[in-house]
């Protein structure tokens, strides 16, 4: 009786806890908004300006979080060294740029600019996915049968020999894209106050996103990439490879990937050996946050996340006074994470994307 009594304690608790969680950080949001709306400190324009940044920052995410959703969709694993792969992607963005740049091809004129950014995009989705192969065909496939923790230490020993490796490649020093003035110049969107390489952010992810959806839902690979994901022995009973399936899920993912990579290069205009560690973790939080497994779910956690690191912390935190409010933007993201798993353990779209998962 006393154990019993103890445990409906316990439970009891739990739930009081996790309800003034809920409450505070609610009270917080409503307050904080409401101060600092009130409190004029900051323009119409540069409310939309901070909307424009996440825009851009959860599109990025987006397609990174693609990555993780997918192949979580089909092995029920986390793949760990997808920051690296991103990594990866930049870095032959970057050295594509540099030999583009020799011969004036990013500046002689706007269309020689996009046809050297499609350049690069292609050679960074080659190099990802040269990665991707290579890490599912070592480091995972022979632990596919194995207990789910085994492959996840796998996944964290190919992440940390990826950056490394990098590392004695490239050094540990930070390397500046080259510098394309038209894609620096502003985009005329109204009050948006968005660059060029923001558009240009924005389109390509939505646009790959969106054609890699219909790739999934719509043609018969995508049909037996579902089917593998749903049950590998039942659609091996039905003739279809689950080896392949499973290599083209690394495959696409990692070509996003390598995408995300040089589309993060061109607008912060920076790569490292240890770039893919933080883009890597909040892509995987926004995957979690968007209900991972679901192919739409990533770009719906991807924005949000975006969105909440950009506007979140000024919204919430200016109006108690709250000194540099940006250097928390990640801990205000990790709040609002907690939050919607608190109300929504599934995800955004948990329940809706079940049925499109990859």
């Amino acid at each position: 009786m006393n154990v019993r009594r103890l445990d409906r304690i316990t439970d009891l608790a739990i739930k009081a806890f996790m309800l003034a969680f809920r409450a505070v950080i609610i009270l917080v949001v409503v307050v904080g908004s409401t101060l600092t709306l009130l409190g004029g400190t900051y323009t119409v324009e540069d409310w939309f300006e901070f909307i424009g940044n996440g825009l851009t920052l959860g599109s990025i995410y987006a397609m990174i979080a693609l990555g993780y959703t997918m192949v979580y969709g089909i092995l029920r694993m986390i793949n760990f060294a997808h920051g690296e792969i991103f990594m990866g992607g930049a870095f032959a963005g970057y050295f594509t740029a540099v030999a583009l740049a020799q011969t004036g091809a990013l500046t002689d004129s706007v269309a020689s600019s996009l046809l050297s950014v499609a350049i690069m995009i292609l050679v960074a989705m080659a190099v990802s996915v040269g990665i991707a192969m290579t890490v599912e065909r070592v480091a995972y496939r022979p632990l596919r049968n194995a207990p789910r923790l085994v492959p996840l230490i796998s996944a964290i020993g190919a992440s940390l020999f990826l950056q490394y490796t990098a590392r004695g490649f490239f050094g540990s020093g930070v390397y500046g894209y080259p510098n394309m003035p038209f894609l620096g110049a502003t985009a005329p969107i109204p009050l948006l106050n968005m660059r060029w390489v923001d558009v240009l952010v924005v389109v390509a992810s939505f646009s790959m996103m969106g054609g890699l959806y219909l790739f999934i839902m719509r043609s018969k690979v995508g049909t037996a990439i579902r089917a593998v994901s749903e049950d590998k022995g039942t659609a091996a009973l039905m003739g279809i490879d689950a080896n392949r399936a499973i290599v083209l899920t690394f495959v696409i993912g990692a070509a996003l990937a390598g995408a995300a990579g040089v589309l993060y290069g061109l607008s912060f205009r920076q790569v490292a050996f240890s770039m893919g560690i933080v883009p890597g973790i909040k892509a995987f939080t926004a995957a979690v946050l968007g209900g991972i497994g679901s192919v739409p779910g990533a770009l719906v956690g991807g924005l949000f996340l975006g969105l909440i690191e950009a506007v979140g912390p000024s919204l919430f935190l200016t109006g108690f006074g709250v000194p540099s409010v940006t250097q928390l933007r990640d801990v205000v993201a990790f709040t609002m994470l907690v939050l919607v798993l608190v109300f929504r353990p599934s995800g955004i779209m948990g329940e809706i994307g079940a049925r499109s998962r990859a």
